[in-house]
């Protein structure tokens, strides 16, 4: 009350000072126009200069750079006064050099810009590129040369112009600031509030026009300079790729012949008997055509000799096969050795000793090259492949360079390009080898170029990335940009690159530094000026300075709000934790049946207390903003299974019907959220069994949003009150569905993506009391019930149906209703949803489905007078893979056990309604004994009982309402299949069997809270370990350790649950890492190769410790507090399998 009458009595004084305000305001309406119109008039001459500066440096920029046309020609500056006969003879020393070259040139003017110039070029060479792309020279270009002197004055004048225009413009309007100047003395008193809030905005302005001028300096000097950064990338790039392509083509040249001296060897040594080749022509010969291969340093021929081939080998050619010196010794082809020093070749399946080779290597003749490990290597896969392989680089000790081996493979047949690698192999004859000096390579190819080189040139051997060789050049010193072109020497399994850098690093980049500073200076000068000149202006209004006070205040009072709830929320929730687990494991000790119940009723209370208390918070989250859904992939019909499980016990309490029904259209799994879409049905459920009466039923029923329109649909889910004996399932009336989705704005699926996405309606339907008329405008209002006296008769908060609406909001969906006081309420909403792939979709279905195999192909008969009910009960069984037939009676049932038909059926379901004694036990007399009996009923009359067994049958019964594991289960029991039994089958895995044995740290900082987990964790077979601190809990969980798993608090003194878990995640991710490294052996840390221990969170805190912070800080799950079995199972079930 005192807050409103703050505000209320400062709505009154800003009223009285409306009134004062008034008669200034018109006098000061022409001098705040003539601020503004000074302010703008200032902005658009400054810009107006900017702009025009900007435009004389870039047109100067592009005028004095040209292009040619194919970007391969020189740039000559069209300024230079150049004679004629200069320019022809620099256009014919290019030529004559047979050399492209970089013009650079600069020019030096004389004190009277005379017409003689200095001009000083400099050559920088970049050889083997062809003149045709060059710029022309024509005689033409002095007079345009002398037209752009003259420009260049006329520009000169022109900014001297603009300058003084600049000058007037902007000492005008200040001149007229200055005669104003007493006006604004004489009426300070009435402008001062009107100025202040002038000022603050003209303040932001100015900062703005700074700030904007800044940043167009920033960028100015940013362009100019990626302009010079982007010439000089260019020119190392055309430069090192240029000299990349030069060596990779003198090195394929080289290469090929080669390859063709293989193929002469081929061709003479192996195509004629008796070889047309001997040492001695091949060594002269390889000498005289040396100067094909001016890169190799020698050549030599090794014949394959297999081993069964050896003894004979040798005695031909007078000398013992040799082995090299060492395995490693792969530089046979470069290195001086003496052969007769070396011992013969030890025994393997094959040989490769040298018969032929060129003079400079004449030594290496018997030296088997198989004998070398990477010789080996180079000699297989060049077999194997049909093209040459290089070796890794290694030094020639001669030249004390790096070199290569380059191997091919001689056959003694021709073999087609797509031969196999096995057919390469078998007709491989021999192997000829040549040796590469790439230094002397490169040094080469660069000699060729421009003798002044202006960049260093690198070249390395890249097939381990990690640890590069550096085949050529000095080292590497960073003087600005790398520019790395890559080398194809032929052979893909050797990666080559070359690296160019410049000699020297760039000059700093004069012409944007000058640029960028005089618009930076010329910025601070205006922002100097404007600023004088809005100085006077005042601050903000008071007035508004209050109502943004108010505002934060409001702020400030949404987030107390929210941390109130969250602190309400985790102080009640604690002790009603202590509350709810003493009274459970009270209600597990010996108690007569007037203390259980005593115990059953403060239980139920408590829990009836905590449902109120998550309905209060969901609303809050909602209405904060702070409610976000999941997506994660669940199964519809699980969940409706699990929420008919949940509130089976109270229809049967009420003898009401309840039943689900989801169509067959709708996929197995959809990704979702699915405890809010569960949360939703829940309400709307148990809204409809609050307000059933006796003998009625509600009935929940799933579809795709299109199929409401089929005609099959609406003659099946919506009956009328003529046939509603046959349309329902209690064979009461009903509302018309229809009419609860009819004012739905989207229920097609038009505003949605069906490829990825399917939008569902849920309805369900109820046999109540009904709506009144008056509140059903209010039914989806907080805390608001149809009347007062429906609070006392039957209770509730009224927050339900709230929360559900703003559910079905966040899915993309809407809700609606139809009701009439008498009949019942049929309640109907839409979801979107996205659809689940369906390459994983049986491992999302293993998670909800028991094992159904062995009831596939079954086929059984349903009698049930009720066309809906009968549906209901084909939906279950037609889950489980069993082919349904109905039938509405015993009479038509006989029909379908005619002889005539060969199929038996496996099963019989009967509803309870349908039994009649005489016509019953007729039909039963007729079955054969290996169809078996279920009765479906919610309770069974031990007469019905009675007269089934009369007639030599027993029937087991299904209570309702059917769901997936009830059928099973019942099946399961009664039914075998051939000679294997459902009484085997495993149980459901339960927390006794999952938690059994299984060592357990709790930790948390209440004794109670203790005292709670650890009963309820011991009463399922664990072995419980308590502390009371995050700090003893880093202790107990520091590997090595014997926990399976730690249930932690959140909100603890020192050290909270978070911190714990992140310092204990910590410990486990080093110690992961040294037995990983090796440092420890894995025995001192239990013989587990890798630790993380499963740490679930308890708090009470529903808020603020959400599930998503949980997972951040390394936790595995989220337990709120009071927990109970379901949820414990539904944590532990993550990490344990049962026993």
């Amino acid at each position: 009350m005192s807050l409103n009458y703050k505000i209320s009595g400062l709505n009154g004084t800003s009223s009285k000072m409306r009134k004062v305000k008034e008669p200034a305001r018109g006098c000061n309406s022409v001098l705040n126009w003539k601020r503004l119109l000074l302010f703008v008039w200032v902005i658009v001459v400054s810009t107006g200069f900017c702009l025009f500066f900007l435009n004389g440096v870039f047109r100067t920029k592009i005028e004095v750079t040209g292009t040619c046309k194919d970007n391969k020609s020189l740039v000559l500056v069209e300024q230079f006064n150049v004679s004629n006969e200069l320019l022809h003879e620099l256009a014919s020393s290019f030529y004559k050099s047979d050399q492209i070259t970089a013009l650079k040139c600069t020019k030096q003017l004389g004190d009277k810009l005379s017409t003689k110039h200095e001009i000083t070029c400099s050559l920088n060479g970049v050889t083997n590129m062809e003149l045709s792309g060059q710029c022309p020279v024509h005689d033409e270009k002095a007079p345009l040369v002398h037209e752009k002197l003259a420009r260049e004055h006329d520009n000169g004048i022109l900014k001297v112009c603009m300058w003084v225009l600049f000058v007037i413009a902007l000492c005008s309007p200040i001149s007229c600031l200055w005669k104003n100047r007493k006006g604004e003395m004489k009426k300070k008193e009435h402008t001062q509030s009107s100025s202040r809030s002038a000022g603050k905005w003209m303040k932001k302005l100015l900062v703005l026009f700074v700030l904007v001028g800044v940043t167009v300096s920033i960028w100015l000097f940013w362009y100019l300079n990626d302009g010079i950064q982007l010439r000089r990338r260019e020119t190392i790039a055309n430069m090192c790729d240029e000299r990349a392509r030069m060596l990779q083509d003198q090195f394929n040249v080289s290469m090929n012949h080669v390859h063709a001296l293989a193929i002469l060897v081929s061709t003479f040594y192996h195509g004629k008997q008796p070889p047309a080749i001997d040492q001695k022509t091949f060594g002269e010969y390889t000498e005289r055509t040396s100067f094909e291969r001016p890169l190799t340093s020698g050549v030599a021929y090794a014949l394959r000799v297999r081993h069964s081939e050896r003894e004979k080998f040798e005695k031909e050619h007078g000398w013992t096969i040799k082995k090299m010196d060492t395995e490693d010794q792969d530089q046979t082809l470069a290195q001086d050795c003496d052969p007769a020093n070396l011992d013969p070749s030890p025994i393997q399946d094959e040989y490769a000793p040298v018969i032929l080779s060129q003079e400079t290597v004449s030594h290496i003749v018997s030296i088997d090259m198989m004998s070398g490990k990477e010789d080996r290597e180079n000699i297989l896969r060049a077999r194997a492949s049909g093209k040459g392989v290089l070796t890794s680089p290694f030094k020639l000790l001669k030249s004390n360079h790096l070199g290569v081996v380059l191997t091919f493979a001689v056959y003694n047949t021709h073999l087609h390009q797509d031969a196999t690698p096995e057919q390469r192999i078998n007709a491989t004859v021999g192997y000829l080898g040549a040796s590469y000096d790439v230094p002397s390579l490169v040094e080469k190819l660069l000699h060729q170029l421009a003798s002044k080189q202006t960049i260093v040139v690198n070249v390395y051997d890249t097939t381990n990335a990690s640890a590069a060789i550096n085949m050529y050049g000095p080292e590497e010193i960073d003087t600005g940009f790398l520019h790395i072109s890559s080398l194809d020497f032929g052979d893909p399994s050797r990666k080559h690159e070359m690296r160019c850098r410049f000699k020297q690093r760039p000059p700093p980049p004069w012409t944007a530094i000058l640029a960028s500073g005089g618009v930076l200076i010329i910025t601070f000068l205006l922002g100097h000026i404007f600023y004088a000149a809005i100085n006077r202006i005042a601050a903000v209004e008071h007035d508004y300075r209050k109502m943004m006070e108010l505002k934060h205040r409001a702020e400030a009072a949404d987030v107390a709000k929210s941390q109130f709830l969250a602190t309400v929320s985790h102080e009640i929730r604690t002790p009603m934790n202590g509350v709810l687990g003493m009274l459970q494991m009270l209600m597990d000790t010996n108690l007569d049946a007037k203390q259980l119940d005593f115990a059953q009723t403060a239980h139920a209370s408590g829990k009836d207390l905590i449902k109120l208390i998550n309905e209060v918070l969901d609303q809050a989250k909602i209405e904060s903003g702070r409610l976000e859904l999941e997506e994660v992939p669940f199964e519809l019909r699980t969940i409706l299974d699990n929420v008919v499980s949940l509130l089976s016990t109270k229809s049967q309490e009420k003898g009401i019907e309840l039943a689900v029904y989801v169509s067959n259209q709708l996929p197995e799994v959809v990704v979702g959220d699915p405890g809010r879409f569960r949360q939703i049905i829940t309400n709307l459920v148990e809204n409809s069994l609050k307000f059933t009466h006796d003998r009625g039923h509600i009935f929940v029923s799933v579809h795709l949003a299109d199929e409401v329109t089929d005609e099959n649909y609406m003659k099946i889910f919506n009956g009328s009150k003529s046939n509603a004996v046959c349309n329902t399932l209690s064979g009461l009336p009903v509302v018309d569905r229809k009419k609860s989705w009819e004012n739905f704005e989207n229920l097609s699926r038009k505003d949605i993506n069906e490829s990825e996405q399917i939008k569902i309606l849920v309805t369900v339907e109820d046999t109540g009391v009904g709506i009144p008329i008056k509140a059903q405008s209010s039914i989806f209002t907080p805390f608001m019930q149809a009347d007062s006296s429906t609070s006392r008769t039957y209770g509730g908060t009224g927050i339900g149906l709230s929360i559900s609406k703003r559910l079905v909001g966040l899915m993309n969906g809407e809700i609606g209703f139809v009701s009439e006081p008498g009949t019942g309420s049929t309640f109907s909403f839409t979801g979107v949803f996205m659809k689940k792939e369906t390459c994983s979709l049986d491992t999302v279905l293993q998670q909800y489905h028991p094992d159904t195999s062995e009831f596939r192909g079954l086929r059984a008969l349903v009698i049930d007078q009720k066309n809906i009910r009968a549906e209901v009960t084909r939906y279950h069984l037609e889950r489980m893979g069993i082919s349904v037939t109905i039938t509405s009676d015993f009479d038509s049932a006989q029909s379908s056990q005619s002889p005539i038909d060969s199929a038996v059926f496996a099963m019989v379901l009967i509803d309870q309604e349908v039994w009649d004694k005489k016509s019953g036990l007729a039909f039963l007399r007729g079955l054969k004994s290996s169809t078996k009996l279920f009765l479906l009923a919610n309770s069974v009359s031990p007469a019905i009982q009675d007269e089934i067994q009369s007639a030599n049958m027993v029937a087991t019964v299904v209570p309702k309402p059917l769901r997936l594991s009830i059928l099973i289960s019942c099946f399961q029991e009664t039914i075998s299949v051939g000679n294997t039994s459902f009484l085997a089958r495993r149980k459901p895995s339960t927390l006794g069997t999952l938690l059994r044995n299984k060592r357990i740290l709790v930790v948390d900082d209440n004794i109670v809270n203790r005292r709670v987990a650890e009963g309820a964790l011991k009463k399922y077979g664990a072995i419980v370990i308590c502390v009371d601190s995050g700090k003893a809990a880093l202790e107990k969980l520091k590997p090595p350790h014997s926990f399976h798993a730690c249930f932690m608090d959140l909100q603890m003194p020192e050290m909270d649950g978070f911190e714990a878990t992140r310092q204990i995640r910590r410990l486990e991710s080093m110690v992961n890492e040294q037995i990983e490294s090796g440092e420890v052996s894995i025995e001192m840390f239990g013989n587990a190769g890798h630790w993380h221990t499963p740490i679930l969170a308890m708090t009470a805190d529903v808020i603020q410790a959400t599930d998503e912070e949980c997972m951040k800080c390394g936790m595995d799950g989220y337990v709120s507090k009071p927990f109970e079995e379901e949820q414990l199972y539904s944590a532990a079930a993550c990490f344990f399998e049962s026993g």
